[in-house]
């Protein structure tokens, strides 16, 4: 029986020491490593798969739901993405080191700004094992070291993945504690992990909102979170008719069981009459749940009244919420409301309704005309993610590079003493 309580004193220690050599490392040595981490994914593909193909047996028959099943596979596609999403990474700009706003002040030392990494980054997620090589990646090119705890339900998925992270670390001489995949199931590990200040400088928790809560709640150490993602599309009275269509379809059916998919689509009710019978039944071959207010149901006939407690609820199902509002002020009012901080999108053609939208909602990411499936690190070119903030300090929206360091302020003198 492992000792947890020792073994995760000795995985943070290890961690801390591997923080301070990644922290200087060159970034030729650490876009070598992101390199041949990809390598190793797309040669070992075969073993990854066969892994994976465990796991998801194991959660068949533990009768995870569909949307945790989704997050958990593994396909020939999402390995693809998991290498191309290194070396991607990789082709970024090295942040660290960076430094800005230097100026004179009347003393005649120079103040700016330096890029600097967090130090030991710890991540806690579910189900989805493409996080393991996104955070491996994330943090070592922002020089971080990463304690990494998956769930137990992707157990073979993320020990595979480590594997090839190891790889590339040592192939680039650089050492393998600077990402270490904890190896126990045991829930113990996490209150560990969220409760060592000397060890860890950060918790970034993904996975479902009750792990969220606890980690927030039971943290000694600061959390980089958000806990759903209730995000809105809302078609104005004067959008493209062919656009909105397209938007809504997409944001909503492409994935169910992403943060990012739309939970609640709102409609002007100038528009409503036009746009809601097509998009609902192009919904229902989806076999898409509609859940709606009066006037919806009244224009659609499949849908079913919506509760207060829908307008707040984050399926990541094939249901949705749908609500006819007055116009931009009621949608924005709505969604300040009910939404979660995470994305909302406004489909119209009006500069002024849209500059409105963008200032008004209190959202990590607010769109124009696009998919709230584009709310990801990968599609805002950040290589990859290692989650996405509703946070309003530090970071916000999808976490990157940039959001994996921190600054300090740096000073220039040439032997001045304060008078």
């Amino acid at each position: 029986m492992i000792d947890v309580s020792k073994y995760m004193t000795n995985v943070g220690q290890r961690a801390r020491a591997a923080s301070r050599a990644i922290s200087r490392a060159e970034t030729a040595a650490k876009d070598a490593a992101l390199q041949a981490i990809a390598d190793a994914i797309e040669a070992q593909k075969s073993v990854l798969l066969e892994a994976n193909a465990k796991d998801m047996d194991a959660g068949r028959a533990d009768g995870l739901d569909a949307a945790l099943l989704d997050r958990l596979e593994l396909n020939d596609e999402r390995v693809a993405g998991m290498a191309e999403g290194l070396r991607q990474i990789a082709a970024l700009p090295d942040p660290v080191g960076e430094i800005s706003d230097m100026s004179y002040r009347p003393s005649g030392i120079q103040v700016g700004k330096m890029r600097v990494p967090l130090g030991v980054v710890g991540i806690i997620y579910e189900s989805r094992p493409n996080v393991t090589a996104d955070a491996a990646g994330l943090a070592l090119k922002s020089g971080n070291a990463a304690i990494l705890r998956g769930g137990s339900e992707a157990l073979y998925s993320n020990q595979a993945i480590a594997h090839c992270v190891h790889a590339g670390l040592e192939k680039a001489g650089l050492p393998a504690d600077a990402v270490q995949v904890i190896e126990t199931t045991d829930r113990a590990a996490v209150g560990m992990l969220i409760t060592m200040p000397e060890f860890v400088d950060v918790i970034i928790p993904r996975g479902g909102k009750g792990l969220i809560e606890r980690i927030s709640a039971e943290a000694r150490v600061p959390v980089i979170k958000h806990l759903h993602g209730v995000c809105h599309v809302y078609i104005d009275d004067e959008a493209d008719l062919e656009k909105a269509t397209q938007i809504a379809f997409n944001a909503k059916t492409h994935r169910y069981g992403v943060c990012n998919a739309m939970e609640t689509l709102l409609v002007a009710e100038g528009i409503a009459e036009q746009v809601l019978p097509e998009l609902s039944g192009m919904y229902l071959e989806k076999d898409v749940e509609l859940r709606g207010c009066k006037t919806t149901c009244r224009l659609v006939s499949a849908a079913i009244p919506a509760t207060e407690e829908d307008w707040d609820t984050e399926y990541l199902a094939p249901i949705l919420s749908i609500r006819v509002v007055k116009d931009v002020d009621e949608a924005i009012d709505h969604i300040n409301q009910h939404g979660s901080g995470h994305t909302e999108s406004i489909v119209t053609e009006n500069y002024t309704h849209s500059r409105r939208f963008l200032r008004e909602v209190d959202s990590s990411s607010v769109m124009v005309n696009a998919s709230t499936r584009f709310a990801d690190g990968f599609e805002y070119g950040l290589g990859a993610e290692i989650g996405i903030s509703t946070d309003k300090f530090h970071a916000r929206g999808p976490v990157g590079l940039e959001g994996l360091t921190s600054q300090k302020y740096i000073v220039l003198g040439d032997g001045q003493i304060r008078q």
